[in-house]
Order: C-alpha cells, then structure tokens, then sequence
C-alpha cells in the first residue's frame, strides 16, 4: 500500500546556503546525514507527515552533482511512502515499468529505498521508500 508522499528531493550546490533558504521561509531543518554510498549529503525538514530532503553532492561523479550540471537546482525527485518495498517493486516489474532498482537499498535515516525511472513515470524520478517507524 501506497501511505504517502514520504518526501520530496531537492537538489542544491551548497547545503549550508540552501538551509537558510528555507529556514527563512519559517521552516527548521531537524537533522543533517551524510549518505556515503550514494555520494549525497541531506538536511531534513519535517513539514506535517512528509518531509523536505535537501540534497547536496559530496563528489563530482554522484547523481546529484551530475543532476545539478544538467539541469540546475531543483526539484530531484518525489519519494512514496510505502508499506512493503520488495512487493511494490515486484508488481512495478511485473506491469512493465522500467525500474532503475530492482532490489531496495538503504537511504537516509535508514530507510529501504528503490528507484523508478523518469521514462517510466511521465518524466518524475519516483523513489519508494520504506521507513521502519512508519
């Protein structure tokens, strides 16, 4: 089951910058994590039940940082919440869908995440994402 939208990904150059952007706008960032293996470092912004994620390349070859060269800052990608990862991302498959993951990994705060690709989801990078507090 589909709960939510979990978060929306923004890319940006320069995370500190970024933080007062959106602090001025009323909002707090509650915690800042760095995502090794995805090259990405994030400032999340609870905003009700879903969340900001502010995402700012740690290396020239991340998705991030290719994402900013090729189109700018941004809007990255919308995450789902969902309740079982592996089953969604088997029926995803199973429909057709082009998937960038066909198995979860973990993302920030712990969470299982998957990729669908843009060409598949009328141009959006969709992430699932399962969070064990949900």
């Amino acid at each position: 089951m589909i709960r939510k939208i979990d978060h929306v990904g923004i890319a940006v150059k320069n995370l500190e910058e970024a933080i007062k952007v959106w602090e001025g706008l009323g909002l707090k960032v509650e915690e800042i994590e760095e995502v090794p293996d995805q090259k990405v470092r994030t400032a999340i912004i609870h905003v009700g039940e879903s969340r900001i994620e502010l995402l700012e390349p740690t290396a020239e070859d991340s998705p991030i940082a290719k994402f900013i060269a090729k189109r700018g800052e941004g809007i990255h990608h919308i995450a789902l919440g969902v309740d079982d990862i592996e089953t969604h991302l088997e029926k995803l498959k199973e429909a057709g869908y082009r998937l960038i993951d066909e198995e979860p990994r973990i993302g920030a705060g712990g969470a299982k995440i998957a990729f669908v690709h843009p060409k598949a989801v009328t141009g959006v990078l969709l992430e699932l994402c399962e969070r064990k507090t949900e």
